[in-house]
């Protein structure tokens, strides 16, 4: 069997986000993750949430390390991965969804594909519904940290129009797809859960 994919970084922060989400969550029934990555987080989050289904999604290519996570977890409440593009013209059938996740995405995704993200989500999510999203932000052009600066020199210096985004564009972004920011969570590492609500 091969070994599945890891991020260490992943295990150092899904306790922190599994408290901060949990509450908010309280009253969901099926969350769609965008961009699961490794499949880590889905793996860990779902048996600890038994009262809800996570909805797992990513490009093809992630597939089989979400599969393999997935499988491992033995977890019952846990569907996908479903392939999922924001930028693609039509998204999948997502099927009901009452709240959304997603995790060191904004910054890996181009600007573009971040707005389609949260357009998308404001064409499925009912109102009030949260969208949980983590990671490294920028707070008036600022970064909270030397070692975000040096994240986002090197993320740009990639090229594929990967970035740590600042929170006023995100602000300006969610608030044309229906969204509004209800909180912002602090996170080891000098990261952020930024809550949005569909208004």
């Amino acid at each position: 069997m091969n070994a599945l994919p890891h991020s260490p970084a992943c295990d150092r922060n899904r306790d922190p986000i599994l408290a901060c989400i949990t509450p908010g969550l309280a009253a969901a029934r099926r969350v769609v993750e965008i961009g699961s990555g490794t499949g880590q987080h889905a793996a860990w989050f779902a048996p600890r949430l038994p009262h809800l289904v996570w909805l797992a999604t990513d490009l093809p290519a992630n597939h089989g390390g979400i599969c393999g996570w997935i499988e491992a977890s033995g977890a019952g409440n846990i569907e996908g991965p479903l392939a999922l593009d924001t930028l693609a013209d039509d998204w999948p059938d997502l099927g009901p969804v009452d709240a959304a996740y997603s995790a060191n995405t904004a910054h890996i995704m181009p600007q573009p594909a971040v707005v389609a993200m949260f357009e998308g989500l404001g064409e499925r999510l009912p109102p009030a519904a949260p969208f949980y999203l983590y990671g490294p932000f920028m707070e008036q052009g600022r970064h909270t940290s030397e070692s975000n600066a040096a994240f986002d020199a090197d993320l740009r210096a990639r090229g594929h129009g990967m970035g740590i985004r600042d929170l006023a564009w995100l602000l300006q972004v969610a608030a044309l797809a229906g969204f509004e920011l209800a909180d912002v969570e602090p996170m080891p590492a000098n990261n952020r859960v930024l809550v949005w609500r569909r208004t």
